[in-house]
């Protein structure tokens, strides 16, 4: 039986900072298995949504390293 693959749709509160997106993506990108089939980023709204697919464990892998990311480069106080 073929592994099931899922969909994650992750929004990051950041549409302005280039490097900081780009920072995120990578880090999601660099998980094997899991393809990222979107980036949009919003100046208007300051957001981000990322659009990733693949097997349960490399999408979740993705999405914490997305995570981690987020967390150390954003600041909702600005």
């Amino acid at each position: 039986m073929a592994e099931p693959l899922i969909e994650a749709v992750p929004n990051f509160s950041e549409g302005t900072d280039l490097a900081a997106i780009e920072r995120i993506r990578s880090a999601m990108a660099a998980v094997g298995g899991a393809l990222l089939l979107d980036l949009h980023s919003d100046r208007d709204h300051n957001r981000s949504v990322i659009t990733l697919a693949g097997p349960p464990h490399a999408v979740l892998e993705s999405l914490l390293r997305g995570a981690e990311q987020a967390v150390a480069l954003i600041d909702l106080n600005r």
